[in-house]
C-alpha cells in the first residue's frame, strides 16, 4: 500500500537537500525515509504516481500499449527520414542541386543554384563538380504518399474499427494490427518501384488504424478518471519515442549501408520488433470482465447497438459546438504536426546539409515530447480537481501559443540553436495531445467512447493528414522555409483560437461542469 504523502514547497526543498547530503549514509533510517518520500514526490509531480497506484497489471497493459504505439509511429514516419536516398534509388519526385559531400558551406552554395546548368557549373579548385543535380525527396509524389495514400484508408478503417470495437476482442485486434503493419514495413525494404511503396503504404494505413481506438478504450477501462489524463499522456510517449527512433534508425542504419542496401535495412530493422510485441500483446493483455471494468462504464449487455445507431449517436455528439470547434482545433494543430513530421528531415537536409540530424532529433522529440505529454496530462488532472473541466481546455490554449515562437526559431536559427529551440517547442507543443483525447472521452457517453475517438481521429487525420499537399505549391512560391513557417507555428496559433471558441461556445463547459454531450442509448 502506497503511503499518502503531502509535501509543501518548503518541506520538499529541505527534503531534497537532506536527501543529497545523507546519500552516503543510506543505512540511516531517516535517510531511507527521505529517499522514499523524494521518489514519491517525483512520481507525483510527473504524474506517474497516479498511474502506479492503479496496480501492477494495469501498468503492464499500459506499457504494452506504449510499445505498440511506439512501433506504430516508428513505422509511419520512417519514410520521411529515408526519403532522399530512397527517392534517389527508386528515382521519383523533384530534383534540385545537392552537395556531393556533407558540408554546410558547400550545401548552401548548391542550394542557391536554381537550375541544372547553374548547379553543374559550380566547380572547386580542381575544376571538378562539387554539386549534383539529383532527386531530393520532395515533390508531389512524396507528399501524396506521405499524406493522402496513407490517410485515406487509415481514417476510414479507423471509423469501422471504432464502431465494431465493443463486439470484438480489442487486444486480439490490436495484436493483429501490429503484426500486419510490421509486415508492410518489412516489405517496404524490398520495394523496387514507386507503386510498390504506394501499395505498401496503403497497407500500413489499413493496419495502423487499429492502434489508438483500441488502446484508448483499454486505458479508459483500466484507469480511473483521476489518473486518466496522466495515463493518456504516458500512452502518448509512444509518439515521441517512435518518432525519435525513426531519426536514429533512418539516419544511422542507412548510413551503415548494411550489405550495400542502405535505406532498405532501416525498414527491416524497424519491422522486426513488431512481430515480438504483437505476440506479447496477444498472450499477456486481457479484457477486463464487465464487473471489474471502469466503474463509469455501463455494462456492455445494456449498451449493445447496431453499427448504424452507433454511427448516428457518434455523429450527433460532434454536432455540438464544443466538440465541433475542438475537432477544428485538433485538425488545424494536426495539420501543423503532419507537415512538420514529414518535412523536418528534408528541411535540414536542404538547408543544413552538413549537420548530423540524427544526433539531435533522435532524442529531442523523445525527451521534449514525453515531458510535455505527461506534464500536460498531470497539470490538467490537477487543475480539473480545483477549477473544473474547462481547465483542460486552457492547458491546450496556453501550451500551443507558447510553443509557436520556438517552432519558428527552429526554422530560422542556425545549428545548434535551431535544434535547441525544438526542446521547449516539443515540451509545450505536445502538452495538449493526451489532454485532447481525455476531453473527448469525458464529453461523450461512456458507451460511445471508442467510436468517439475513432470519429475524432477520422476528422483531424483527414484534414491534418492531407496538409502536406500544401507544402509543394507553397515551396514553389516562397521556398520550403516559409512554407513550413506558415503551416507549422501558424497552425499552432490558429488551433489555439479554435479551442477558445470551443470553450466559450458551450455554457456547461465554460462554467467548469462535465457534460454528457449525447443521451445514453436507453434514453432514446
Amino acid at each position: 500500500m502506497m503511503k499518502e504523502v503531502r509535501l509543501s514547497k518548503a518541506s520538499t526543498f529541505h527534503l531534497l537537500v537532506h536527501t543529497i547530503c545523507c546519500c552516503r549514509h543510506f543505512e540511516n533510517a531517516f535517510c531511507q525515509e527521505a529517499v522514499f518520500l523524494t521518489v514519491v514526490w517525483i512520481l507525483r509531480m510527473t504524474g506517474c504516481l497516479g498511474i502506479c497506484q492503479a496496480g501492477a497489471y494495469p501498468l503492464h497493459v499500459l506499457c504494452c500499449l506504449v510499445l505498440t504505439y511506439l512501433l506504430n509511429q516508428l513505422d509511419r514516419y520512417l519514410l520521411a527520414i529515408v526519403i532522399q536516398p530512397l527517392a534517389q534509388d527508386i528515382q521519383f519526385g523533384e530534383k534540385s542541386c545537392l552537395p556531393r559531400v556533407s558540408d554546410e558551406q558547400i550545401g548552401e552554395r548548391c542550394h542557391n543554384a536554381s537550375s541544372q546548368d547553374s548547379c553543374l557549373s559550380l566547380l572547386n579548385e580542381n575544376e571538378t563538380q562539387y554539386c549534383q543535380w539529383n532527386f531530393d525527396g520532395s515533390g508531389w509524389q512524396y507528399q501524396v504518399m506521405a499524406g493522402p495514400v496513407f490517410i485515406f484508408v487509415f481514417t476510414f478503417t479507423g471509423i469501422f474499427i471504432g464502431f465494431v470495437a465493443d463486439s470484438v476482442s480489442r487486444k486480439n485486434f490490436l495484436s493483429a494490427s501490429l503484426f500486419l503493419w510490421s509486415l508492410m514495413t518489412l516489405l517496404m525494404g524490398f520495394a523496387k518501384h514507386y507503386w510498390h511503396l504506394v501499395i505498401l503504404r496503403f497497407g500500413q494505413g489499413i493496419s495502423e488504424a487499429g492502434c489508438t481506438p483500441f488502446a484508448v478504450s483499454l486505458i479508459v477501462d483500466y484507469f480511473p478518471k483521476e489518473s486518466r489524463g496522466s495515463a493518456m499522456g504516458f500512452y502518448n510517449w509512444g509518439i515521441y519515442a517512435g518518432y525519435s527512433l525513426s531519426y536514429a534508425i533512418g539516419n544511422y542504419v542507412t548510413r551503415a549501408n548494411i550489405l550495400g542496401q542502405g535505406w532498405r535495412w532501416s525498414f527491416i530493422v524497424s519491422a522486426i520488433p513488431g512481430f515480438i510485441v504483437s505476440a506479447i500483446v496477444l498472450l499477456s493483455v486481457r479484457e477486463l470482465p464487465e464487473e471489474k471494468g471502469n466503474t463509469e462504464v455501463t455494462p456492455r449487455d445494456t449498451l449493445k447497438l447496431s453499427i448504424g445507431r452507433k454511427i448516428l449517436h457518434g455523429l450527433r455528439s460532434f454536432i455540438t459546438p464544443s466538440l465541433l470547434f475542438l475537432c477544428i482545433a485538433g485538425s488545424v494543430r494536426n495539420a501543423g504536426g503532419y507537415v512538420w513530421a514529414y518535412n523536418t528531415q528534408l528541411f535540414f537536409n536542404l538547408y543544413h546539409p552538413g549537420v548530423d540530424v540524427g544526433r539531435w532529433l533522435s532524442w529531442i522529440p523523445l525527451v521534449g515530447g514525453c515531458l510535455g505529454a505527461l506534464s500536460g496530462g498531470y497539470i490538467s488532472d490537477q487543475l480539473v480537481k480545483r477549477k473544473g473541466f474547462y481547465a483542460r481546455v486552457w492547458v491546450l490554449v496556453i501550451s500551443q501559443v507558447a510553443a509557436a515562437p520556438f517552432v519558428a526559431g527552429a526554422l530560422w536559427l542556425h545549428p545548434p540553436y535551431c535544434f535547441l529551440s525544438l526542446i521547449p517547442a516539443n515540451i509545450m507543443g505536445e502538452m495538449g495531445i493526451g489532454v485532447t483525447l481525455t476531453i473527448i472521452v469525458e464529453l461523450v457517453n461512456s458507451s460511445l467512447r471508442t467510436p468517439a475517438v475513432a470519429i475524432y481521429i477520422f476528422i483531424i487525420s483527414n484534414v491534418g493528414g492531407n496538409a502536406p499537399l500544401l507544402v509543394t505549391p507553397l515551396t514553389r512560391a516562397w521556398g520550403l522555409r516559409v512554407a513550413l513557417l506558415v503551416l507549422c507555428p501558424g497552425m499552432y496559433i490558429t488551433a489555439s483560437k479554435a479551442v477558445c471558441i470551443a470553450e466559450s461556445s458551450d455554457p456547461a463547459v465554460a462554467n467548469g461542469k462535465y457534460v454528457t454531450v449525447i443521451p445514453g442509448p436507453t434514453a432514446l
